[in-house]
């Protein structure tokens, strides 16, 4: 983000940090549920969840602000939704791991909730999105940073696959990592 600053793409803006800490906190939520998620379920079925997010995103806005999108946007979701229920009930992994579905559907119901926080915080606090992913990103960075030697295996022992320390960092991984959090801040 400083470098995209410097490269004139946006206005490094202060924001109060007591402000970000909530919207960091649903940020880390998110992360780790989806995480969750994936290493619980199929790949196919993490998928499906990651494309319920729009209908969710939709119905919670619905239900909290009494948003109603127009009849095209109801129209396409339905058809997501109509792809979704297929997928689902082709998999046949998927009715077996209840509590795979259950962090599947928290996972996807985190993510809205964030994306629906993030959108609103924006106006709260009159920041471009890439104002906003600059401020709360080191908060969110931080609170990764104490929870992930406490959840993770870490491998200060023995440096093996299945441990942080014995990841290796590929070109690839790090490369959508910037991608996803340069895409999040387009406008």
């Amino acid at each position: 983000m400083f470098l995209f600053s410097r490269a004139g793409l946006f206005e490094a803006k202060q924001l109060p940090p007591l402000k970000l800490v909530p919207l960091a906190a649903a940020y880390v939520g998110y992360i780790v549920l989806c995480n969750l998620s994936l290493n619980l379920n199929t790949v196919g079925f993490y998928q499906v969840m990651k494309i319920a997010v729009a209908p969710t995103v939709i119905a919670l806005e619905l239900l909290m602000f009494r948003k109603l999108p127009s009849p095209r946007i109801i129209a396409s979701v339905l058809v997501v939704c109509v792809g979704i229920a297929v997928a689902t009930v082709s998999d046949a992994q998927i009715a077996s791991n209840v509590v795979g579905i259950l962090v599947g559907v928290a996972a996807t119901l985190m993510t809205a909730l964030y994306q629906i926080w993030a959108g609103s915080k924006q106006k709260e606090l009159n920041a471009s999105s890439f104002q906003l992913l600059n401020a709360y990103t080191p908060v969110s960075a931080a609170m990764l940073g104490v929870l992930v030697p406490v959840l993770e295996p870490m491998g200060w022992r023995s440096q093996e696959p299945g441990t942080l320390l014995g990841f290796r960092c590929e070109v690839t991984g790090s490369w959508a990592t910037i991608s996803e959090r340069a895409l999040f801040a387009l406008p």
